[in-house]
């Protein structure tokens, strides 16, 4: 399965973004979403952002715990992370990813960047 994510861009500080990443294939809806971000610099790291249950459940980073909602639409095969009241530290290519068995897939990623 394909994951594409949708939505990044540029903002200021305070401002709100929602990007939505998009399965090709349908019947994985069962299985969670995650969001992963990886900025640049001296954070090389892929850092886990949220997971999103089949369900709707959600959990999150200490980091964006408040600040975003991860959500999903099953009917569209589709995740949603809204993320609001940016920062700086926000900035970063976020990833969505979903685990098929053995297998992880990966979106290609989409750039988010926040300045003032």
């Amino acid at each position: 399965v394909q994951l594409v994510e949708s939505g990044g861009g540029s903002v200021r500080p305070g401002e709100s973004l929602t990007l939505s990443c998009v399965a090709s294939e349908s019947g994985f809806s069962h299985l969670p979403m995650t969001w992963y971000r990886q900025a640049s610099g001296n954070r090389p790291d892929r850092e886990w952002v949220a997971t999103v249950s089949d369900a709707g459940w959600a959990s999150y980073a200490s980091s964006v715990s408040g600040r975003f909602l991860a959500s999903r639409d099953q009917a569209k095969n589709k995740a949603y992370l809204q993320m609001n009241n940016l920062t700086l530290e926000d900035t970063a290519v976020y990833y969505c990813q979903m685990q098929i068995g053995p297998n992880v897939s990966w979106g290609r990623g989409i750039q988010v960047t926040v300045s003032s």
